[in-house]
């Protein structure tokens, strides 16, 4: 057994990870750190963990095997330097600090996309979990990036209001979000640096990536939608994802349509691909808190550790 602590377990994506961690076989909740909770039972800020975990939430730090940051963006860098800890404790970093700086102290981060990298984190000690709009573009898009097809690319994406974070803000309140949608940081939302890193390596020219991000009216899950002018047949552009993602347990390349509800609650991203002359639409749907942040640091854990890269994620989604 592996000893765990959280950094932030109080938040969105840091409760996500006790609830997963709570089952996961292989490790042992040590400790669960809050500076704005702190000695308060996590099962009252979450009453579904009633029973699960009754841990109080601290301001104390523990000597561990593994840490997950799960702290407000620009945060980590500092909570580092304040706490330093030993070369061997694992670190996996949910915030965006290392994704695109990855040499930080004596940490060097790997951008923790294991459909991309999973061979580079099997001996890595740092870790830099992906943004959730940048998984699910991404994994939309690398098969065709490392076909050198992308020149410039439209993309549409919705998520729901977990996405914003736990923080309450007027466009996260109910009697707004309900019944709305609206489109935010258009052109400039954060994580276009990041995905266009990672695809500009694996294509031959600089990549255009025009991308509108929207605040649906629901709480969880992420639905992305890129339109890219593509000469191939569509049988052979399949024939590139299925073989791309073939040692992939996580993505599902489907030749019927797909839906954000097949996906949530679970580390899965469907992804299906449409052509209409030259131009092909390439869908993708992930739920935000587990594939796109959780759940997928649980899975890089598990890859560093050499466990099963399932173990303590076979979900199973929601269908009403």
């Amino acid at each position: 057994m592996k000893s765990v602590g959280i950094i932030g377990a109080n938040g969105y994506t840091g409760s996500e990870l006790v609830r997963l961690l709570a089952f996961h076989p292989k490790v042992e909740l040590q400790f669960l750190y809050s500076r704005s909770n702190s000695g308060i039972r996590i099962s009252e800020i979450y009453p579904d963990l009633i029973e699960i975990c009754e841990m109080t939430l601290t301001n104390k730090i523990e000597e561990v095997d593994i840490l997950f940051l799960c702290l407000p963006h620009q945060e980590s860098k500092n909570w580092l330097i304040e706490n330093p800890l030993k070369e061997d404790v694992l670190v996996i970093d949910l915030g965006n600090d290392f994704r695109l700086e990855s040499n930080f102290q004596d940490r060097n981060f790997i951008y923790g996309l294991p459909e991309l990298f999973k061979n580079e984190m099997k001996s890595a000690k740092s870790i830099a979990n992906p943004g959730c709009f940048a998984t699910a573009i991404q994994l939309a898009l690398l098969p065709l990036a490392k076909g050198k097809l992308l020149q410039t690319v439209y993309t549409t994406g919705i998520t729901g209001s977990t996405g914003a974070g736990q923080s309450l803000q007027p466009t996260t309140h109910f009697s707004w979000r309900n019944d709305n949608v609206s489109a935010y940081k258009t052109l400039n939302h954060q994580h276009v640096d990041e995905i266009l890193l990672m695809l500009n390596e694996s294509n031959e020219t600089e990549i255009e990536l025009n991308f509108v991000p929207w605040r649906g009216d629901f709480a969880r899950g992420i639905f992305t939608s890129s339109i890219i002018k593509c000469d191939l047949e569509l049988e052979i552009i399949y024939a590139k994802y299925c073989d791309f993602y073939k040692d992939s347990p996580f993505v599902t390349i489907s030749e019927k349509p797909i839906d954000m509800k097949q996906v949530v609650n679970t580390n899965r991203c469907a992804i299906h691909i449409e052509k209409n002359k030259d131009t092909i639409v390439v869908h993708s749907a992930i739920d935000n808190l587990l594939k796109g942040a959780s759940g997928q640091a649980v899975q890089n854990m598990n890859i560093v550790m050499d466990w099963e890269e399932n173990t303590g994620l076979q979900l199973k989604s929601i269908a009403f």
